[in-house]
């Protein structure tokens, strides 16, 4: 049976993909409410297939019967709300019993599968939501609601766009999965391999060159796979034995990774599932989303760049002798991975000239075969066993997302029914007492908070229905509020005390987890503060005269630099305790925007420089 359960899963997900293909291609034409349907079911199946009740039982036999049942449910429970959405919608909404009992059923196998592929914590919350309008009348205060029943309630979130087949849904069928295959075909074409030797080439006899390799290589990869764990997973077992070797400490090389694969989300042009999301919500093109997350993400990576110099320098960490045949000029490197190259090219080109993300990508995959075909210069059968292969794996690589979407339907669904939504923002602003900036920090805790145990991509879905519209009552711009809680969604996987690409790089970094997730949170300090700064200093965000974005850039260049040497204690020398606290005030001053702050933080920059003793300690 298990051999049976690989197949199965193999041609399943290879039909799902090729699917979403076909329908970017104008080859199938299908309804929304069709593709999201048909999608859930089959990333349904695939989750069922895949993972067990519980992982003790995975190779028992009554283990498998259930989640064969569980793929009948699944399979029974789409085709029938396939067959039944048209006619609710031509009757104005007019439902019949078996509507909400087959709807109750959905909703059951989507927390199910949210326990088994994402984790019990989004099951846990999703069911709170869910059952809150059961008990809401009773509740006292701002908390008290409307009571509804079940039945209604699960009509509501399955017969309807707002739940369960809402806009998350929408955005895993479409922008979601068809970049998880474009990340695959890259993957499995070799672009991966590519990433690593421009990224060892360009770091090349500098001091923690592993280090830094590490930070360019998980940045290229991490705006493929979006994932932070995976990411983690997939580079750290390169990246983290190399910077071992070359004298980081266990723990300290598992931060790194950690910290790195996580800021991949933030890094345009591809961010992860969860900004594709945030652009169809906030109503504008995902261009626009990779306009405002330039200049942050930039910052955040150039002070990872000089925590792992400044750390390296501390520690005294000497560059590794180089291999005599790895000399290799980059103009090579880069002229043999043109066929990586040019397609990643083409995808940034098509979406800044106003093409879907999900058409980019598709053209995009076209190019990239093509390229390769003209590399080859023959159509070869391992072409295209390496096309389904990665059309298999992109796939199958959306199921946890999709299904975290589909869950997050069931909060967003609920907050519009009940109203909590505009409580729980009423709730924030009430106790901020009208202050934006106490505001951002309730945000901030709630969005860490909520966030922990989370994927990016949950993570976010559920501030952006929680949180995110507390900012907006306020006034502060849409876009700037979602940012400013996608940051924290994005952190909360290096946050502790739970922290998942923190715990994957402990585990190949064979060090203390506790010791990585808090290394991992001082290393990744300035992804905590940056949303407060470009919540108050719009440049950062390319917004305003292009004098006051230069003046921007460069003052937050000095500024994250600064707090890196806050953060590792090094400068000029090893800081003592004031010198290191004026420093991280520095950085702080220079992160902000204002001609003003940015003069005190040069001042104090001087102090520290003229109080501590220089050494030889900025050698790249």
């Amino acid at each position: 049976m298990d051999r049976l359960f690989k197949h199965a899963i193999l041609i399943v997900a290879f039909v799902v993909g090729l699917f979403h293909l076909l329908n970017v291609a104008g080859l199938l034409v299908l309804s929304t409410r069709d593709i999201r349907v048909f999608h859930l079911m089959m990333m349904l199946v695939l989750l069922f297939l895949t993972n067990p009740t519980l992982p003790r039982f995975e190779d028992a036999f009554f283990d498998k019967i259930v989640r064969l049942g569980l793929v009948f449910l699944s399979c029974a429970t789409s085709l029938y709300i396939m067959s039944r959405w048209k006619d609710i919608a031509m009757s104005g909404g007019e439902t019949e019993a078996l509507d909400a009992w087959v709807g109750l059923l959905l909703i059951v196998l989507v927390l199910e599968g949210a326990r088994r592929g994402v984790g019990l914590v989004l099951s846990i919350i999703c069911l709170a939501f869910f059952t809150y309008p059961f008990y809401s009348e009773f509740l006292p205060g701002a908390l008290a609601s409307r009571g509804y029943r079940v039945t209604r309630m699960s009509e509501l979130l399955t017969t309807t766009s707002q739940g369960i087949y809402g806009i998350p849904l929408g955005v895993s069928a479409t922008y979601i999965i068809l970049f998880s295959i474009y990340g695959s075909f890259l993957s499995v074409f070799g672009a991966g391999d590519f990433f690593f030797r421009l990224a060892n080439r360009l770091t090349k006899n500098m001091r923690a060159a592993g280090a830094k390799t590490a930070v360019i290589f998980s940045t290229l990869l991490g705006m493929i796979s979006g994932s932070a764990a995976g990411n983690v997973a997939v580079t750290g077992t390169l990246t983290i034995p190399m910077m071992k070797k070359e004298g980081y400490a266990p723990h300290q090389a598992g931060a790194i990774e950690a910290v790195v694969s996580t800021g991949g989300q933030l890094m345009p042009p591809v961010m992860g599932a969860a900004a594709f999301i945030m652009a169809e919500i906030v109503g504008i093109p995902y261009s626009d989303v990779m306009q405002v997350a330039i200049i942050p993400a930039l910052l955040f990576f150039t002070s990872l760049f000089f925590v792992v110099h400044l750390r390296a320098a501390k520690s005294n960490i000497q560059p590794l002798e180089q291999p005599e045949d790895d000399d290799e000029p980059l103009w090579m490197i880069i002229v043999k991975g043109g066929q990586y190259i040019i397609p990643f090219g083409t995808l940034i080109a098509m979406m800044l000239n106003g093409f879907s993300p999900f058409k980019a990508s598709f053209y995009s995959i076209l190019v990239l075969l093509v390229l390769h075909v003209v590399w080859e210069r023959r159509i070869s059968f391992e072409m295209v066993r390496k096309s389904a292969e990665a059309i298999t794996e992109g796939a199958k690589s959306v199921i946890p997302i999709a299904i975290a979407c589909a869950a997050a339907g069931i909060i967003a669904g609920t907050l519009g029914t009940t109203g909590l939504g505009s409580k729980i923002s009423g709730l924030i602003i009430s106790a901020s007492g009208g202050f934006t900036f106490l505001a951002l920090v309730f945000t901030m805790l709630t969005a860490i908070i909520l966030g922990m145990g989370l994927p990016t991509t949950a993570a976010y879905l559920i501030l952006a229905t929680v949180v995110a519209p507390a900012l907006a009552k306020m006034g502060v711009p849409l876009l700037t509020a979602h940012l400013f809680v996608f940051f924290y969604g994005c952190v909360s996987t290096i946050t502790p005390p739970v922290a998942l690409a923190s715990y994957v790089a402990a585990g190949i970094a064979k060090a203390n987890i506790n010791k990585v997730g808090w290394t991992a949170f001082a290393y990744g300090i300035t992804c905590y503060i940056l949303p407060f700064m470009f919540f108050y200093g719009p440049a950062l965000l390319m917004q305003g005269p292009w004098s006051e974005i230069v003046l921007a850039v460069i003052s937050g260049g000095f500024g994250v630099f600064c707090i890196a040497a806050f953060v590792v204690g090094q400068f000029r020398a090893p800081l003592i305790l004031p010198m290191r606290v004026l420093v991280g005030l520095a950085g702080i001053a220079l992160l902000h925007q204002g001609i003003l702050t940015d003069a005190i933080g040069l001042a104090a920059i001087a102090v520290v420089w003229t109080l501590t003793k220089p050494a030889q300690v900025l050698n790249t």
